[in-house]
């Protein structure tokens, strides 16, 4: 199987995720969480790569060699983030204990009234921004997401909020399609959130230090900040066990100027430091990392690289 992540089946099938769905909402959160544990269990023993991806990140982060005990916790923390979302989505936020840190500085952005770039990561949970927008009815969290991937999961989970479904960008869309997208969400002055921790196929890339090791972080996020002009501001929600979750905001750049011909370095640059804040966040709890795959395969297909040159001179057209 491809190390990619693209290249990865969706786990479950659409009748098994559908017979999840029913049992959490029939039975509740606390008897489906108790299904968790065979359902790790399974998914530890049938996906190999994914098993080999999470043993990789965590002695990387950990500095030691991963223990299966911790592969499987990490696995688990994974399963109970993805159940959470059926509740996070489609019942009152009140079961759930979030903190937020560095709330300030959105809305000191917020306040500004014009739209915020908003980056993640496959960290934790997203779903847990979402929230936001429940919260505060006035603000409209808008996301970007491929919904080909995990499809069956993200139709399921989007029947049980169609108000969500509604404010996702799909990122799969035509490239003309996604721009006007995104800069009609901007001009509402909507939170656009966006996942930078991964690159799509055929993306421009930077390679850039993350745990200690040359690792391929894209570049489009900066470019869009920049076409859009919009401020820019980290989010990380990290599970803490039970229904605890912490959500972290760090403001990352006022405003991204990318200057002509020299905008290879710059981004590099951006790249560099989203990685370096990634790295802080994802050390304060690891198991939190969902990426499972070969986070540091390099590639080495030359036509790769000139398509990456080729993506950097679009930008500056």
């Amino acid at each position: 199987m491809s190390t990619d992540w693209k290249g990865r089946p969706e786990a479950g099938s659409r009748f098994a995720i559908s017979i999840a769905l029913l049992l959490a909402r029939t039975l509740g959160r606390g008897f489906v969480r108790v299904l968790l544990y065979p359902s790790t269990a399974y998914f530890f023993l049938r996906r190999g790569a994914e098993r080999r991806g999470s043993r990789a990140f965590l002695t990387r982060a950990m500095g030691r060699p991963a223990t299966t005990w911790q592969v499987l916790r990490n696995m688990h923390v994974y399963a109970q983030t993805m159940l959470d979302r059926i509740f996070l989505l489609s019942e009152s936020l009140q079961r759930f204990d979030i903190s937020s840190h560095g709330l300030d500085v959105l809305e000191t952005q917020m306040a500004r009234g014009r739209g915020v770039l908003l980056l993640g990561a496959h960290i934790g949970s997203f779903e847990v921004l979402r929230t936001l927008g429940e919260k505060r009815p006035g603000v409209r969290v808008a996301v970007v997401m491929d919904r080909r991937q995990t499809q069956h999961m993200t139709q399921m989970l989007h029947t049980l909020n169609p108000k969500i479904a509604a404010n996702v960008i799909d990122a799969g869309a035509d490239p003309a399609e996604l721009a006007l997208a995104m800069h009609a969400a901007a001009e509402e002055g909507a939170l656009i959130g966006l996942l930078a921790d991964r690159a799509r196929p055929g993306e421009a890339v930077q390679t850039v230090d993350f745990f200690g090791a040359p690792a391929d972080f894209p570049t489009g996020p900066y470019l869009i900040a920049a076409l859009l002009e919009l401020p820019v501001v980290l989010c990380f929600g990290l599970y803490r066990g039970g229904n605890r979750y912490d959500l972290y905001f760090e403001s990352f750049a006022e405003q991204i100027r990318l200057v002509r011909g020299e905008r290879v370095a710059q981004l590099g640059a951006w790249a560099q430091r989203y990685a370096r804040r990634l790295e802080h966040y994802t050390r304060l709890d690891p198991y939190n990392w969902f990426n499972f795959y070969d986070f540091w395969h390099r590639r080495a297909d030359p036509a790769a690289v000139r398509s990456e040159s080729a993506s950097v001179a679009r930008g500056d057209a």
